[in-house]
């Protein structure tokens, strides 16, 4: 098994440069690239959502028959774990103690930290993008459609936010839900830290919930289950920003397997309960899920989410909602995604 991964992430390697030697012998232009003008259109900004039709809305509406519901979104609170060095610092002023029975009190609240980035996510279109050389010999920033650095933060410098591609443009996720149980299937309460999810994983959990890949339909939200959210109480052992600090020694999630398999899929969303959904450390450095998918289809993702109840009732096909705030500007949001079955 090891010799047959060690090969295969070789063929991948090679593939992987034979695309980048044939970039650089072809160059890019804003108009045409390797994985741009979008399937959606040249100027979209919305990626993959654009699968959640008004009728996969209705048909995803029709899931639910007992309309119980579950947070599949941690609560923001001071101590959760938060990737790196952004901060989380809210205060409220307390009332004035009170003299008479006139008037009363009025309770405002203070925030300071990375709004779209900590805490149950979502990652926008404009939060990664990849550098090329492009057909003048510059190398420029690409994100999803070909938008580049210099049209999210040319004119502004990122004062006010991206100039494209921002949070403002996401569509509500009202959608078929699909939950794809990797720790059930592994028989682990969760998946070790640095685990790479292979694609013979998914589809083992696939089958064991009697489901297979075939279930999965363009406008779909996969949700990925490795049962990492029981380190959520330890932000040391959970996030994985500086491996070897502390009890952080990495954590579980997919590659670029499983990655081209979601892309193929035309799936609208991924979630999973890790910082970044990917694994960390990387396998192979130069393979970045958040490139892979944001891409091509433009699918976004949800990150530190939690599917215990979830998976303790075997939900594994639901009503999905997870409403992003209009954030202008932002490179993602905070979201509270809820599943009723």
């Amino acid at each position: 098994m090891f010799r047959r991964t060690q090969k295969l992430r070789l063929i991948l390697s090679l593939a992987g440069a034979g695309a980048l030697a044939s970039q650089a012998a072809t160059g890019q232009t804003r108009e045409q690239g390797p994985w741009w003008p979008s399937p959606h259109g040249p100027q979209d900004q919305v990626g993959s959502a654009n699968y959640v039709t008004p009728a996969k809305v209705i048909t995803a509406l029709s899931i639910p028959r007992t309309g119980q519901t579950y947070e599949l979104g941690h609560i923001y609170e001071q101590g959760m774990p938060l990737y790196g060095e952004r901060p989380w610092y809210m205060a409220t002023v307390p009332g004035a103690t009170p003299t008479s029975e006139a008037g009363g009190a009025t309770h405002t609240e203070y925030f300071t930290g990375y709004i779209g980035q900590m805490g149950t996510q979502w990652d926008a279109l404009g939060h990664q993008g990849e550098n090329i050389r492009m057909a003048d010999g510059s190398f420029q920033t690409v994100f999803y459609n070909g938008f580049t650095e210099q049209e999210l933060t040319g004119n502004n410098r990122g004062v006010n936010g991206l100039e494209a591609l921002g949070a403002e443009h996401a569509r509500p996720f009202i959608t078929r839900g699909i939950l794809i149980d990797i720790a059930a299937f592994k028989g682990v309460l969760t998946l070790p830290a640095a685990y790479e999810v292979t694609l013979a994983d998914v589809r083992g959990a696939l089958a064991r919930q009697n489901m297979s890949e075939a279930t999965i339909e363009p406008g779909d939200a996969v949700l990925l289950n490795f049962g990492w959210s029981v380190n959520w109480g330890n932000p040391s052992k959970y996030n994985d920003n500086f491996i070897g600090r502390g009890d952080n020694e990495g954590s579980p999630g997919i590659g670029g397997e499983v990655a081209n398999w979601l892309v193929d899929r035309k799936v609208a969303l991924v979630g999973a309960d890790t910082c970044c959904v990917e694994v960390r450390p990387r396998a192979d450095p130069e393979v970045i899920v958040h490139h892979i998918l944001f891409r091509k289809e433009g699918i976004t993702m949800i990150e530190n989410m939690v599917f215990e109840e979830l998976a303790r009732d075997e939900v594994y096909e639901f009503l999905l909602l997870a409403l992003t705030e209009r954030i202008k500007g932002a490179t993602g949001s905070m979201v509270r995604p809820i599943a009723v079955r």
